[in-house]
């Protein structure tokens, strides 16, 4: 089941709705036009609107805006107009200030190795990571950071993005996705991406299980 805390969400079964979004995650960062709307019809059936639409939002992040627009105009298609917005901070230093406090939940320990390191590719980047990503997307309402990060770790999964995928695995974990669910959640990928990248991935989440700390 699912609860939710004074820390946040926690993941501790993967049901039925929430493996339908994750399968069309990973279609929306890999999959071909017809895969996409495929995807979203049965999605439609078998999840909340609101995820999905969250979801849509956040997969130019993972997947580029091409993709995400191409998916969000086949999802108007299909059910209308958008869903009533809840309200968002749209002040730059609160956007930040959220942005901070989701990716160090993600991040945990290695947060601040984290901001060290994207700086070092460039402040830029940085700075639209926290603001951008974490702050103004992945903070949200509408959708859960746990479900968020389970996601995102199929559409890594599904393009081949190693190092992201390793990151947000631990960050699933993290934000209180149990083990297990990861676990489930790459094996309802299996006929949704290539052989090879689920093997790629399942290793992975090996040797990220198996890590002694």
């Amino acid at each position: 089941m699912s609860s939710t805390d004074a820390t946040g969400a926690t993941l501790t079964r993967l049901d039925d709705a929430t493996r339908s979004l994750v399968r069309l995650s990973a279609v929306l960062a890999g999959g071909g036009e017809d895969d996409v709307r495929a995807a979203l019809q049965l999605s439609a059936k078998a999840t909340s609107h609101e995820w999905i639409e969250e979801l849509l939002l956040q997969t130019y992040l993972f997947a580029g805006f091409p993709r995400a627009l191409n998916a969000m105009r086949d999802w108007r298609r299909l059910v209308g107009a958008p869903l009533a917005q809840p309200e968002v901070p749209l002040d730059l230093p609160q956007l930040r200030t959220l942005g901070e406090q989701t990716c160090a939940r993600v991040y945990g320990a290695m947060y601040e190795r984290l901001r060290v390191n994207i700086r070092g590719l460039h402040p830029v980047l940085d700075d639209w990571m926290i603001v951008e990503g974490y702050g103004k997307v992945l903070s949200r309402p509408g959708l859960d950071l746990p479900r968020r990060e389970l996601c995102i770790v199929a559409a890594c999964a599904a393009s081949a993005q190693d190092r992201q995928l390793q990151s947000h695995m631990h960050g699933a974990r993290n934000v209180g996705v149990a083990e297990r669910v990861v676990t489930e959640a790459l094996e309802a990928l299996r006929d949704v991406i290539p052989e090879g990248l689920l093997s790629r991935a399942a290793r992975l989440w090996d040797r990220i299980r198996n890590d002694v700390h």
